[in-house]
């Protein structure tokens, strides 16, 4: 399950972002922006709805891992949901700019006391809220990263190789702290986070966890 979610979180992001976002948003041009979204209203209204699959998937993976890592460390697989689930609720509430350019374009009655390029203009200010919202985001689903790598890496009924590389994937996302670093090494952040997260995926669907090992470690958590 935690597999399968992951699979629809990382495939909805990367169509709401990609298939969506990209193609509506034209940096620094805040007309043409305006004009993409009036002319695809629907694409835009349907990325807002794959975010919102994206953000439901990633909560309850989030708990998933948060019951599948727990054998490993009580308080280290508490620390991580706790985080995830920040960066999760700071991403929802980013959304809620992200859809504002439908409201503000939408050609409301209240809305006539602004002319066109006033419009426009509020409809990208409203996207780079989106946009900025979204990077804090990114730098607590890092940290989460870097938690649950380390929790991966310690477990015995997973491989190693997987928290090394979901460790790394989160170091990535801390490039947010300071957004024009994460800017210039997008595509490599963006690499590393897919590798760790295909890596992750796979494993899971095709393997699972090592069972006997998973409960044996639960058993000696109940213990202590």
């Amino acid at each position: 399950m935690a597999g399968a979610l992951f699979l629809v979180t990382l495939v909805a992001g990367v169509f709401a972002q990609g298939f969506v976002s990209e193609r509506l948003v034209v940096a620094g041009d805040a007309a043409r922006t305006a004009a993409n979204i009036r002319a695809h209203l629907s694409l835009f209204r349907l990325g807002f709805a794959v975010y919102m699959i994206e953000m439901a998937c990633q909560i309850t993976m989030t708990v998933l891992f948060y019951s599948l890592l727990k054998p490993v460390s009580k308080t280290g697989s508490l620390i991580a949901a706790v985080i995830g689930l920040v960066g999760c609720t700071v991403k929802i509430v980013s959304r809620i700019f992200f859809f504002s350019p439908a409201l503000v374009l939408g050609g409301a009655p209240y809305l006539s006391i602004f002319d066109a390029p006033q419009l426009q203009a509020l409809a990208y200010l409203f996207l780079r809220f989106n946009y900025h919202a979204e990077t804090m985001a990114m730098v607590f689903l890092g940290l989460y990263g870097i938690v649950k790598g380390y929790l991966v890496y310690r477990s015995t009924f997973l491989p190693r190789a997987l928290g090394v590389l979901s460790a790394a994937g989160g170091l990535g996302w801390l490039t947010y702290l300071y957004e024009p670093l994460a800017s210039r090494l997008l595509l490599v952040i963006f690499a590393v986070g897919f590798l760790g997260a295909a890596a992750l995926i796979g494993w899971l669907l095709a393997f699972g966890v090592d069972e006997r090992r998973w409960k044996d470690m639960a058993d000696e958590s109940a213990t202590r």
